[in-house]
C-alpha cells in the first residue's frame, strides 16, 4: 500500500511539474528582433480576445468587415456575422464527441469523456455574439497589428476541414441554440492537446509566444502574461 501511495504521489508530482514547465518554457525559445535588437512590430490597431471558461478557450474576433467577408460562408447556414448587433465572431476547436453533447456540466456522460481521453474526431464551434467585457476576469484581450491579426485569421480559417471545392462542411443539427454551429475540422483530439493547445498554436501563428504546453485555460493565460512583454504584442491598456 506504501509502494503504491509513493508511485501515486510520485506521477502527481511530475504532472504538477511537467505543466510548470509547460508553462515557463516559451514556445518559441526565441523572438524575431529588429536591427535594433528591440521585437519586430508594427503599432497594434487590432483587439483579438482570448474567452476562457473552466476548461475551453475560444477566440473572438471582432465582427469588422474583413472578418465578416472571412466568416460570411456561415449565412447559408443560418448563422450570418453581418446581422445587426453582432460584436465579435467566436472560433473555438474541441473533440467532435465530447464538444457536440456537453452543453453544459448537466449533460456530461462517460462516451464522450472516453472519447476525450483517448482519440476523437475535430470540430470547430463557431458563435456570434455582442458587445463582450473586456474586463470581465475570463476575457484577455490581445491587441495585435494588421499583418498578425491577418495571420491569425488565417490560422484559424485553415483549422475547418473543408470539400473538393474548398467549402467548409456544417455538422447538420449540432448547436447549442440560435447563435452557434459546429463544423467539421482538421486533426484529432485528445485531452493532452486539446483546445487550449489550439488556441496557444493559432495565437503562436500571430506572433505571439506562450508556454510549450498549456492544456489548461489559466495555463495559458499565465503563460501569454508570463512571455509576452517582450513579444510583438501588447495587452490592451488598463485590462488587467
Amino acid at each position: 500500500m506504501r509502494n503504491t501511495l509513493l508511485v501515486v504521489a510520485g506521477l502527481f508530482g511530475l504532472i504538477i511539474i511537467a505543466l510548470g514547465l509547460g508553462v515557463l518554457i516559451p514556445r518559441p525559445l526565441s523572438l524575431t528582433l529588429a536591427a535594433d535588437g528591440a521585437p519586430a512590430k508594427e503599432p497594434a490597431v487590432r483587439t483579438v480576445l482570448v474567452l476562457s471558461s473552466q476548461i475551453h478557450t475560444d477566440i473572438a474576433f471582432p465582427a469588422d468587415q474583413d472578418v465578416i467577408e472571412r466568416f460570411a460562408f456561415m449565412a447559408r447556414d443560418g448563422l450570418d456575422p453581418a446581422w445587426p448587433g453582432v460584436g465579435y465572431v467566436v472560433a473555438g476547436w474541441g473533440g467532435r464527441s465530447f464538444f457536440i453533447e456537453t452543453p453544459t456540466w448537466a449533460d456530461l456522460k462517460p462516451g464522450p469523456v472516453i472519447k476525450a481521453l483517448t482519440v476523437d474526431a475535430s470540430v470547430m464551434h463557431m458563435s456570434l455574439t455582442g458587445p463582450i467585457d473586456t474586463a470581465h476576469p475570463q476575457v484577455y484581450p490581445l491587441s495585435l497589428d494588421k499583418p498578425a491579426f491577418e495571420r491569425l485569421l488565417n490560422a484559424v480559417s485553415a483549422s475547418f476541414k473543408r470539400d473538393a471545392e474548398g467549402a467548409a462542411s456544417v455538422i447538420s443539427g449540432a448547436r447549442y441554440g440560435m447563435n452557434d454551429l459546429f463544423y467539421e475540422a482538421n486533426g484529432w483530439f485528445n485531452a493532452l492537446v486539446g483546445c487550449n493547445v489550439w488556441t496557444g498554436r493559432m495565437l503562436r501563428e500571430a506572433g505571439l509566444v506562450t508556454g510549450w504546453w498549456t492544456p489548461l485555460p489559466r495555463l495559458l493565460t499565465a503563460s501569454l502574461a508570463l512571455h509576452n512583454e517582450t513579444a510583438a504584442l501588447l495587452q490592451v491598456p488598463g485590462d488587467r
